[in-house]
């Protein structure tokens, strides 16, 4: 008999994510006009508000791993959700570049636990035969999030301006929060003989404590895979307008997400069915195949051809990395797995936002989209050299392959 996947605890811990990523996601498209139109600054102070975040998000992770692996882990996710909501409620309060940089950093800390601890108890949530579905479909809540957010929050400043703005995310922390205190948090049990275990935690400040070593060679793969998308998230709407099709840019992510949501069904059960490498490899062929083909976009068709391939590819790429990492870890290990996987991931983007911008300031925006591409194919060597050759020709649901 197939076990409930929709349970009331998953579906609580999916809006919970939803809230805090739509949340995370408006304000990074909204808060560079904050900076420049109602703090008078600059944009290389706008730029600061996003990589505080970032920084304060990864250096929080491999704390959160431990923390979340321990058994006060139902308080520190509600902890981090207040924490969060708190932020969200101070945004008002920013008269300053500086105190907006102060809570931007917090925001980013408690956002970092936050995101850490839900991925790591969707994941507990779900029956074991198919965990690649629930993830599949825990991980839709920040893809639609990834669309709805920075829309909504580009209309109501329109419209309505930066406090009612603030104050609508000031209701979304709240709802995380809220539906934070309402699924269950599975009991951490620590492994027999835990003392003795190489897979335990080591007395005193040691590495393995905070870093799930079982998750970096996925993690590897999902960092490249990052390194390439932070070049979407960020040069998508300039690339638009650089080739004449600023009008197409504002369907783009509205279509990479409409074929993640088509595809989602489908993609999602196969996860546990086949090995995993009959989805990485052609998911990542799809993904270097759609940068290569908004590298060559000239109209708005390719343009957004572009946008459904990607979507399809790195849409479906992405929930399975995650699974694999926390699957590779022990079950005692997942919040540590969890956060190992966010730590490469977040780097990759942050890198990638760095590097590709260089490229793309030195040879052109189609170029830094074909090294984008090349990247991709990169990561198909690296899961090759680091996964593939050391796995067992099994289902996901039986395997970490």
């Amino acid at each position: 008999m197939k076990e409930k996947l929709w349970s009331k605890d998953f579906i609580g811990v999916c809006l919970s994510s939803f809230f805090i990523f739509i949340t995370f996601y408006s304000l990074s498209a909204t808060l560079p006009a904050f900076v420049t139109e109602q703090l008078n600054g600059d944009p290389g102070q706008a730029g600061w508000i996003m990589t505080a975040f970032i920084i304060a998000a990864v250096l929080m992770r491999p704390f959160a791993g431990r923390w979340l692996d321990g058994p006060k882990r139902r308080i520190v996710l509600l902890l981090s959700l207040c924490l969060f909501m708190l932020a969200t409620f101070a945004y008002p309060l920013a008269g300053s570049f500086g105190i907006l940089l102060l809570i931007r950093f917090i925001h980013g800390l408690s956002f970092g636990v936050a995101t850490t601890g839900n991925g790591a108890i969707a994941i507990e949530l779900v029956p074991k035969n198919r965990k690649g579905e629930g993830m599949g479909y825990y991980t839709l809540t920040m893809n639609l999030a990834m669309v709805l957010g920075p829309f909504l929050g580009l209309v109501i400043v329109e419209h309505s301006g930066f406090r009612l703005l603030f104050g609508v995310f000031a209701v979304c922390g709240a709802l995380a929060l809220a539906l934070g205190g309402t699924f269950r948090v599975p009991e951490r049990k620590a492994p027999a003989k835990a003392a003795q275990s190489p897979e335990s935690d080591v007395p005193g400040f040691h590495w393995r404590n905070f870093v799930e070593p079982k998750s970096i060679p996925i993690s590897l793969t999902a960092m490249l895979m990052a390194v390439a998308y932070s070049g979407i998230l960020t040069f998508v709407p300039v690339y638009a307008k650089e080739i004449g099709l600023s009008t197409a840019a504002s369907y783009y992510f509205v279509v990479y997400a409409a074929m993640i949501l088509l595809s989602r069904p489908f993609t999602g059960k196969l996860f546990d069915r086949v090995p995993t490498r009959y989805l990485v490899y052609p998911t990542i062929a799809l993904y270097a195949v759609g940068l290569v083909v908004l590298a060559g976009a000239h109209h708005g068709f390719v343009f957004l051809l572009s946008a459904a391939i990607i979507g399809l590819g790195f849409g479906t790429l992405g929930p399975v990395l995650q699974t694999v990492a926390v699957k590779a870890a022990p079950a005692h290990r997942t919040g540590k797995a969890t956060g190992t996987y966010f730590i490469f991931f977040d780097s990759g983007a942050g890198i990638g936002s760095v590097v590709l911008g260089s490229i793309a300031a030195a040879a052109g925006t189609r170029a830094m989209y074909l090294v984008s591409a090349a990247v991709v194919a990169f990561g198909a060597f690296v899961y090759f050299v680091s996964m593939h050759r050391k796995s067992r020709s099994v289902p996901l649901s039986e395997s970490v392959r």
